[in-house]
């Protein structure tokens, strides 16, 4: 059975930072790390909120205090995951627990990916509302990554994952899916030190 369907242009879309990592790469909160003027943190739940996701969530594990203080007077709403040390689908799960009941869909960025934009959420909102499909991927070059959007019908399958990263959902959905193709210098996460020095030097 398809789990597409047409929307109405009304639909409600939510957004999820994913922010609730322990930076083991980084040997430091990455997310706290300071760019273009606003922690990492900070600029991510920024930029989902100019992009108009409503509501937003952050889900926050690692340090979530010194977190919530960094968020503070941020239009998002903070979700703790105490699971976060088991992976990334805990927290996708998280997040999809928390607006379960208010959107018909969910844009799942994640907080180290500095380089997504407003203008990229906008489109990918956009053609959610103009297509009859469950999922909206992008793509940069042959490589698949976040921002992710998921209509409501593949929420229980978020809720459900016991393991790994998102990937095997998205393959299984994936004739049911949009693709939006990004520049692949836009692919850039921040894992480490040099990665965040990299993007300094990068000066975007």
């Amino acid at each position: 059975m398809s789990t597409s369907g047409m929307r109405a242009r009304g639909s409600k879309i939510a957004g999820a930072v994913l922010a609730a990592g322990c930076s083991s790469r980084m040997g430091q909160n990455k997310l706290l790390l300071e760019w273009k003027g606003k922690s990492l943190l900070r600029h991510a739940v920024s930029v989902a909120a100019a992009a108009g996701l409503d509501p937003l969530v952050v889900v926050i594990g690692f340090e979530a205090d010194r977190a919530g203080d960094e968020l503070v007077g941020e239009p998002c709403r903070l979700v703790v995951n105490p699971e976060h040390a088991l992976g990334m689908h805990s927290s996708a799960a998280a997040a999809a627990d928390a607006v379960a009941q208010e959107a018909d869909a969910l844009v799942i960025m994640l907080a180290d990916m500095p380089l997504v934009s407003a203008t990229m959420l906008e489109a990918i909102q956009e053609e959610y509302l103009g297509s009859s499909g469950s999922l909206v991927l992008s793509r940069y070059g042959e490589v698949t990554a976040p921002p992710t959007l998921f209509d409501r019908s593949l929420f229980p399958y978020l809720q459900s994952m016991e393991e790994g990263p998102l990937k095997p959902l998205v393959e299984r959905f994936r004739s049911e899916a949009s693709v939006i193709d990004w520049s692949p210098l836009l692919l850039r996460d921040i894992d480490t030190q040099e990665d965040f020095e990299a993007l300094l030097d990068r000066g975007a």
